[in-house]
């Protein structure tokens, strides 16, 4: 061996036995992987035996399984929710979620209006349909209810092609488009951000004792998107500090049946840096222990402007958005929601494989890290 290459091979026996010693071999062998005990999850496809073997074939083995049947002027069918959950178990599912009847869609095509209307006493015989609601649920051994106490509806305002990604559509929200687009104000009218708060108050001083007593946590998901004050009328109750606006929510009530369905991409679409911004979020919500769902949505852009894009090309690190939910114990579903569209005829069956694969990836990744 020529001297030059004995000295290199040395001094790289040198380096190597000074970076071992038997106290970091010790500290290593005491190092375990962090535990993570969230799953991957999903609200769409119901609980038809095609969805279900979907979803198995995907290895998503928790789920949000939509409703059970309506019984008019009383609320769930409780046998037809038995029915959901024996059909999941046949799959190795779990029906962890259902959807509550107080959705997304807006005041003008809300099945339930009158409870952010704010009008009785029509809304006091709606909060009684609901707290029947809750009790299904939790006779059928469901733990969460994702919620919406919105007026105005999801708001976008067109279409963003991608070239680069198989000419990809997303959905695009920029509020200068939607200001032109002029649209009218809802059957609400003009609503402020006290009177959204009152409403919410009395629907939920009435439902979270029945959530407390029948142990069914009750999941808000915050306006999509938060928006500035009285656009349409409305003043969105997590706008236009959107996470001050959470804050609020949260301290509304002391209660470990009160919390969230914290939807990463509403909650990025307030912020004017999605990227950093969304980390002391995770954390304040995540030690209160209200996190109770989590719609994992990536985004380009931010407050007034951004393209609903896939997990992996958006401006969040979704890596360091799961291991910010490991590290405050979040335990729930981390699932897809909105998902981008394309022309192929499986375009949405196709997006949610992608975005299966990629979080239990993600999950697998953290669950590897050490402390």
């Amino acid at each position: 061996m020529k001297r030059k290459n004995f000295i290199r091979v040395i001094a790289a026996g040198s380096v190597g036995a000074a970076a071992w010693s038997p106290e970091l071999a010790k500290a290593n062998s005491k190092a375990k992987p962090k535990k993570v005990l969230m799953k991957v999850g999903c609200q769409s496809g119901g609980t038809s035996t095609e969805n279900l073997e979907f979803k198995a074939r995907h290895g998503v083995y928790n789920l949000d399984g939509g409703a059970p049947k309506t019984i008019p002027g009383k609320g769930w069918d409780l046998d037809d929710s038995l029915r959901k959950k024996e059909a999941c178990e046949k799959y190795g599912i779990s029906l962890d979620a259902y959807h509550f009847p107080l959705a997304s869609s807006g005041i003008d095509k809300a099945e339930y209006p009158n409870v952010m209307l704010g009008k009785s006493p029509e809304r006091d015989r709606e909060i009684e349909i609901l707290q029947q609601m809750i009790q299904v649920a939790g006779k059928s051994g469901i733990k969460v209810l994702n919620y919406n106490t919105t007026i105005l509806p999801v708001l976008r305002t067109g279409k963003t092609v991608d070239p680069k990604r198989g000419n990809a559509i997303y959905s695009t929200w920029n509020y200068e488009e939607a200001v032109k687009q002029n649209a009218p104000k809802t059957i609400a009218g003009d609503v402020s951000i006290e009177q959204m708060f009152e409403r919410i108050t009395y629907l939920l001083d009435r439902i979270l004792p029945v959530a407390k007593e029948y142990k069914v946590k009750l999941a808000n998901h915050i306006a999509d998107p938060p928006t500035p004050v009285g656009f349409r009328g409305i003043t969105r109750w997590n706008s236009p500090d959107v996470f001050k606006g959470i804050q609020r929510f949260a301290k509304l009530y002391d209660s470990e049946y009160h919390g969230f369905n914290f939807c990463i991409g509403s909650i990025a679409e307030g912020l004017n840096d999605p990227k950093t911004e969304i980390m002391p979020i995770i954390k304040w919500v995540g030690e209160r222990n209200q996190i109770f769902n989590v719609h994992l949505r990536n985004i380009k852009g931010g407050w007034n402007n951004f393209q609903e894009v896939y997990p992996d090309n958006g401006d969040m690190n979704f890596l360091h958005v799961v291991r910010a939910l490991r590290d405050v114990g979040y335990s729930g579903m981390v699932m897809p929601d909105h998902v981008p569209h394309h022309a192929d005829s499986a375009a949405d069956l196709q997006a949610f494989s992608f975005c299966y694969g990629y979080i239990k990836g993600l999950l697998q990744t953290v669950a590897d890290e050490v402390s």
